[in-house]
């Protein structure tokens, strides 16, 4: 799998690195499945366990769990570790779009 294609596959792509045993990942799972779907029109979100995914968190620089990256034309345009609530990270994607 290519990060490069990934982060172009869509003009607008949602990139989250995260752990199924990380407790902070698994609080945002439903957060990022409703964002996923009320973005749904014009963001494409993908999610990557980094235990399988090593290679890809590596290529996209994610040191820590759970990890947002946010592009635009397959520019990074905002990145955020941590766990956060609903309308933050929706607040960031909007601001950075």
């Amino acid at each position: 799998m290519n990060y490069t294609e990934i982060i172009n596959s869509n003009p607008y792509v949602l990139v989250e690195f995260y752990a199924s045993w990380c407790p902070h990942c698994q609080r945002m799972m439903p957060i990022v499945a409703e964002i996923k779907k009320l973005l749904a029109d014009t963001f494409k979100v993908e999610q990557f366990d980094i235990d399988e995914y090593q290679d890809l968190a590596s290529q996209a620089g994610a040191e820590s769990i759970p990890t947002f990256i946010l592009y635009h034309n397959g520019e990074e345009r905002w990145r955020h570790s941590g766990e956060m609530a609903a309308e933050t990270l929706l607040s960031e994607i909007q601001t950075h779009t």
